[in-house]
């Protein structure tokens, strides 16, 4: 253990991402942009999310609007997952109240002719934009966090052709046609890579990959099949010198492979008791969570109890981030997310010491 008298002078959300003391716990929500937002509504205006991502201005007051309401100690980036493969011309869009769609999902070898490599200066000159924009405008103490999609989520939307329950078609990918399916790992796994280094270089502070359905696999298809892709992507970062955050869903099996992956912090779902998966991901590395997102739906006295829950079995460790355990809900009052913030900025202890 790295002993330290004092909490670190760096935005607490950078400082807890190193596992640094900090001044308090930090706190920020996953889809805290838009969704429960009056504001939010009132700007969106009508069409695929693709369209307003690809209006800068708007895109950055998105961003913005709940780092003004809520005081939390980071911003996310508003964009999506699918920006990429949008991008270089897959025929992927996002459907309301569905999710990612294809026109012509990927399934076999010759499918794999139509992925080419992501121009970000040309291809997504507009989330660039946006990055530098909220660079010149959030304070110094609040952070952008970048974020693309993990080879294997973004792979599983590219076969299945739309959101999916069982995976089928892409497990059935994965098991009889594996050099098929690392091949499109790989091309992902660079379309992510090249997103987040041009988010970086325009001002991004952190990154967050997101691979929220790789839950769906047992852990030796996820060594096998996906481990490597997901650590070309970290690996490719390193040279930046931002904190990486791995995030999935239900992935309780797989913690300690997210954090092989190579990630500085590894965001934990609501299923595994916070302290349970910081001992499955090591001493090592920072954990960000995990707060049930429905409790944001009870009155504030039920927020409240399980938000302290979270922080007791934390004990006051550097190194954690406060957060849900998935994203804000659709219907959550924003004055819940408001008091809840106060909570843990009044409550939390972010630690005097940095874990070994």
């Amino acid at each position: 253990m790295v002993a330290a008298s004092a909490a670190s002078t760096e935005a607490p959300f950078l400082a807890a991402c190193r596992r640094q003391p900090a001044t308090r716990v930090p706190v920020w929500f996953m889809r805290q942009a838009g969704r429960s937002l009056p504001e939010y509504h009132r700007i969106r205006g009508e069409g695929s999310i693709l369209q307003a991502i690809k209006q800068p201005e708007l895109a950055a007051e998105i961003t913005l609007q709940p780092v003004r309401r809520y005081g939390v100690d980071a911003a996310i980036l508003y964009s999506d997952i699918v920006v990429p493969v949008h991008a270089i011309g897959l025929g992927v869009d996002i459907a309301p109240g569905v999710g990612p769609v294809v026109d012509e999902p990927i399934r076999r070898a010759a499918d794999l002719e139509r992925i080419r490599a992501l121009e970000p200066d040309e291809d997504v000159p507009y989330v660039q934009e946006t990055v530098r924009i909220l660079a010149r405008e959030l304070p110094p103490e609040v952070p952008l966090i970048g974020f693309a999609g993990a080879p294997f989520t973004v792979a599983s939307y590219l076969i299945e052709g739309r959101p999916s329950r069982d995976y089928a078609h892409t497990k059935a990918l994965m098991w009889s046609e594996p050099a098929t399916f690392h091949r499109l790992m790989a091309a992902i796994a660079e379309l992510s890579l090249a997103s987040l280094r041009a988010q970086v270089e325009a001002g991004a502070r952190a990154v967050q990959l997101f691979d929220s359905w790789a839950g769906a696999l047992a852990p030796d298809d996820y060594r096998e099949h996906v481990l490597a892709h997901s650590a070309r992507i970290f690996a490719g970062l390193a040279d930046l010198d931002v904190p990486r955050i791995h995030f999935g869903v239900t992935t309780g099996e797989l913690l300690p492979l997210l954090a092989e992956a190579g990630a500085d912090v590894v965001g934990v779902d609501f299923r595994v008791p916070i302290d349970v998966a910081w001992a499955r991901v090591g001493p090592g590395v920072a954990v960000q969570g995990n707060l049930d997102p429905v409790a944001c739906l009870a009155p504030f006295e039920v927020t409240a109890a399980k938000a302290r829950d979270v922080l007791a079995r934390v004990g006051g460790r550097p190194g954690h981030i406060f957060n849900l355990g998935h994203g804000v809900l659709p219907q959550t009052d924003p004055a819940n997310l408001e008091r809840l913030v106060e909570l843990v900025h009044a409550e939390g202890r972010a630690g005097t010491g940095v874990a070994s």
